[in-house]
């Protein structure tokens, strides 16, 4: 037995889960933690600007690595409200992410003390589950379950509150136990008479088709989604924000499918009479909930592990709860057993036609020469410098969400977006979690001008602690989504769309960091190419044509006649 402060145990509770990292950002209300986390020299922790990013580096750093990613609010109140946005961001992406915050004193709850807040309260609807813990004793437990609450399917983000008394008090601890003891975890697979039923309906398909979602990228399953698609010899789609859960190289790759996906994909899917949803929800990106996107006759076989997802939106021929790449070995194996694909052999060669078809059109269709730069000339660039390893974090708006499809991921976990959250000011926060979970592979961030204006404070955390992504930001001097429905449905009547920001480069510059301007696509593949290997955190400012504009959600606005 040991005597600890509640803060010392917090920190060897840290330290049995093997966290590598743990992103805050100091306060008062959590000193004993922080002086803790300083004799932990396999704790590296890195010190933010704001609690929001925090959050988002934690967010990416947990996507990329499959692993809890840990924030630190340091304060209670205003360090704790802070953390919500980044919190609610993590719940849409289903991201582990274990958040703690300070908490008030506990003698002083209910007293209109100084930063009180209702932090049980506050974080309830944002996470999958919050805890404030009652005594310093409690304070590995409280950890366990934070841990446990976190990576247990579906994953998503915790709130773990710990008062200032909880935090300075004492008590006596026996050996740490260490996640095997309390986390174990085998995926499981789906129900024999399931996959019989499936193996039956996919074999007798003439025109089947996979959707790939996070159910096969996160959990690392592109392999055996695509040895099941080579079986039956069936095109794989991605649901959005997923269109690196297969590689983009695999013959049988069609990309990212619905509104917002290439138009190949998205008509395999409404014209497929059989689809396996692989580890999707098949849910709002995916379809917008219409029959517009997906085909109203197809029968659906639904791999989820999450079993309220399944059916939820379409109804399923059949329901299978399970993982998706274990449910994707079943597959195969039964698939393999019948030997019959041959009823698919003509949709699956015209696909393949029309992809090659689509990719080459695509490259020709790009604007290389269009001044100011148009965003097809800029995503054709990007297809053409990035290394085939780099990882792409994006943010929301009208250049990121054109650009999920229209770059080209060659390897799984290369992608990650805000998904369902559409969320500004995400990427380039999110893009040093990913690089420092992932330092060998090269980060490249894109944003807008102004979600990067609201996180440009970070660079000084990137290179304070060498954290060498680029961000190459997409300037088009405007709310780019927002100004696009004021010039399409509401006559041009611009208001508060235009924004003025500072030359990112030289902002770049006096942050310590690299900075680089680029008016022209040669200038922009040189800065990527010289950014990618200055040795610092980069920043790439790049001229965008603010007429180039896209209205993504025409359906919110069909009452305005547009």
């Amino acid at each position: 037995m040991k005597k600890m402060t509640g803060g010392q145990a917090a920190v060897e509770a840290l330290k049995a889960e093997g966290t590598s990292h743990v992103f805050g950002l100091i306060g008062s209300a959590t000193m004993e933690m922080f002086d803790a986390l300083y004799d932990a020299e396999e704790i590296n922790f890195i010190g933010v600007h704001d609690e929001r990013t925090g959050t988002h580096m934690a967010d990416g750093f947990a996507r990329m690595s499959g692993k809890a990613g840990v924030i630190l609010a340091g304060q209670n109140g205003p360090g704790a409200t802070n953390l919500v946005t980044g919190l609610a961001q993590a719940k849409a992406a289903y991201s582990p992410v274990v958040s703690i915050a300070g908490a008030l004193a506990s003698g002083h709850v209910y007293r209109d003390a100084f930063q009180e807040v209702d932090q049980q309260a506050l974080f309830k609807p944002i996470t999958k589950k919050t805890w404030t813990a009652t005594g310093a004793d409690r304070v590995p437990e409280m950890f366990r379950e934070a841990f446990r609450e976190a990576l247990a399917p579906r994953q998503g983000p915790v709130q773990l509150n710990l008062p200032r008394d909880v935090l300075s008090g004492q008590a006596e601890f026996d050996t740490f136990q260490t996640p095997d003891q309390y986390r174990p975890y085998a995926a499981p697979g789906g129900a024999p008479h399931a996959i019989k039923a499936a193996c039956e309906l996919l074999c007798n398909a003439e025109r089947p088709v996979i959707i790939a979602g996070g159910g096969i990228k996160n959990t690392g399953g592109a392999d055996q989604c695509m040895a099941l698609a080579e079986a039956l010899n069936a095109p794989v789609v991605t649901s959005p924000g997923h269109g690196d859960a297969v590689p983009f190289g695999h013959p049988l790759s069609a990309g990212q499918m619905g509104p917002r996906g290439n138009a190949v994909a998205s008509r395999l899917v409404k014209e497929a009479d059989v689809i396996l949803a692989l580890g999707t929800r098949v849910g709002f990106n995916a379809t917008f909930y219409s029959y517009d996107n997906i085909n109203k006759d197809a029968k659906i076989i639904h791999v989820e592990l999450e079993p309220t997802a399944i059916g939820r939106y379409f109804p399923a021929e059949i329901g299978i709860m399970g993982d998706a790449p274990t449910v994707a070995d079943q597959l195969t194996e039964a698939v393999n057993q019948t030997g019959n694909h041959a009823l698919a052999e003509s949709w699956t060669e015209g696909f393949k036609t029309e992809r090659a078809a689509f990719l080459a059109q695509r490259d020709a269709d790009a604007q290389v020469d269009a001044m100011p730069i148009h965003p097809s000339g800029l995503f054709k660039t990007l297809r053409d410098v990035l290394p085939q390893d780099a990882a792409v974090t994006m943010d929301a708006g009208t250049l990121c969400l054109q650009a999920t499809d229209a770059l080209n991921y060659w390897q799984p976990k290369s992608l990650f977006t805000p998904l369902d959250f559409g969320l500004v000011g995400f990427s380039f926060a999110c893009g040093l979690g990913a690089k420092l979970a992932a330092p060998e592979r090269p980060v490249v961030s894109l944003m807008g001008d102004g979600g990067f204006g609201m996180t440009v404070s970070e660079l000084s955390t990137a290179v304070d602690y060498g954290i060498n992504t680029v961000t190459v930001v997409m300037n088009n001097q405007c709310w780019g989504a927002e100004k696009a429905y004021q010039r399409d449905f509401f006559g041009e009547r611009y208001i508060g769309a235009n924004i003025s920001s500072p030359p990112f480069d030289k902002l770049a510059e006096l942050y310590g960091a690299k900075g680089y301007r680029a008016n022209t696509l040669d200038e922009m593949a040189q800065a990527i190419e010289a950014a990618l290997d200055c040795g610092k955190p980069a920043v790439v400012d790049v001229a965008v044509d603010p007429a180039a504009l896209y209205s993504f959600r025409r359906d919110s606005f069909k009452h305005r006649g547009g």
